[in-house]
């Protein structure tokens, strides 16, 4: 049978209360009594459980994570990097996939509630008021994570969007190429997409190429809808020499659409993403894009909401992480 903390209580000879300070403030007991506890908790491999931590500290010792779209690979990084940092601070990570759906967010924003969430983290999406109002009437604390809110004083991590696109396009034009392209985000609650725009036309206009700043289409974050924006692109644009797309995704999505219509990647056609993920250097041929640190940017996220929970405040509100050009087999001079 599983040792209890009244067992370890019984063994070392002292109160239940003074096993509990044992190991949530040791510091708090005479070390002659510290002594003995930690040696019956060695000697009855007691493990105490995360409802008595949670009676202990009112706390659940659980983060929520909502993310727009499980299946994007960026959503795999940042996991994975909120998941070991929570496995080093003593957290549990409660997932929910929204969808872009504001009535599930909401549903879910509920769940964390019920389930006495200590806070969340807000990933990839506008912050809409009625999310804002929901989170304080439920006093959750939350964190955004590639994104932030230029109306409320929420904490955020994220790159500098228009500084990474800025920098993407400026290596194309380096590249001696002129006549430029964009695949970006077409929705309406993206918090990415404005910024990464922006870079490109700063990085055109700058250049004396401003004729490419309306040689834009936009597509929702699937490689086909990056593949259906390539052929209006190139339909609309015959001529073009090089595409900055504002996902990795988009960029795959637009090689896969000139590979079918026998047009070489780079041969003829120089192609940039935007995210590192795991299968750009996977991908044929190689893609040269814009790496985010995706692993780094989760991990972060929870050490973040770690301090806010902490302290109460975080020392940076909102933080940019650095990006950084990495180039491969797609892209070459024209």
């Amino acid at each position: 049978m599983k040792a209890t903390i009244r067992d370890v209580a019984r063994l070392a000879g002292v109160s239940i209360s003074t096993v509990s300070r044992v190991m949530n403030a040791p510091e708090t007991v005479v070390a002659s009594k510290r002594d003995r506890v930690l040696e019956a908790i060695r000697q009855l491999q007691y493990q105490p459980n995360a409802f008595a931590r949670g009676l202990i500290y009112k706390k659940s010792f659980t983060l929520g994570l909502l993310i727009p779209d499980i299946e994007n690979l960026y959503f795999a990084g940042v996991i994975r990097g909120m998941q070991d940092a929570c496995i080093k601070l003593g957290y549990s990570l409660m997932i929910c996939n929204t969808d872009r759906d504001k009535e599930r967010l909401l549903s879910y924003i509920d769940t964390f509630h019920e389930k006495q969430v200590d806070g969340i983290v807000f990933a990839s999406d506008k912050l809409y008021p009625e999310y804002y109002e929901k989170l304080v009437g439920c006093r959750i604390p939350i964190v955004m994570l590639s994104s932030h809110s230029d109306e409320y004083e929420i904490p955020s991590i994220e790159v500098d969007d228009e500084a990474a696109a800025y920098d993407a396009v400026k290596f194309l034009i380096e590249l001696r190429h002129r006549e430029i392209g964009m695949i970006g985000f077409g929705h309406s609650d993206s918090i990415s997409g404005p910024p990464r725009y922006d870079g490109f036309v700063k990085a055109v206009t700058e250049s004396g190429l401003g004729h490419n700043a309306n040689r834009v289409k936009y597509a929702n974050h699937r490689f086909e809808d990056g593949y259906q924006a390539a052929h209006e692109l190139f339909t609309d644009h015959p001529g073009l020499t090089a595409v900055f797309c504002v996902a990795d995704e988009f960029a795959m999505g637009t090689i896969s659409y000139l590979k079918d219509r026998n047009v070489l990647v780079p041969g003829q056609v120089s192609v940039i993403g935007f995210d590192n993920l795991r299968m750009a250097s996977m991908f044929i041929p190689k893609l040269t894009t814009i790496a985010q640190p995706i692993y780094q940017l989760g991990y972060r996220a929870a050490e973040k909401l770690h301090e806010l929970l902490s302290t109460g405040s975080v020392e940076v509100l909102r933080e940019k992480i650095p990006h950084k050009l990495i180039v491969r087999e797609s892209s070459r001079e024209k």
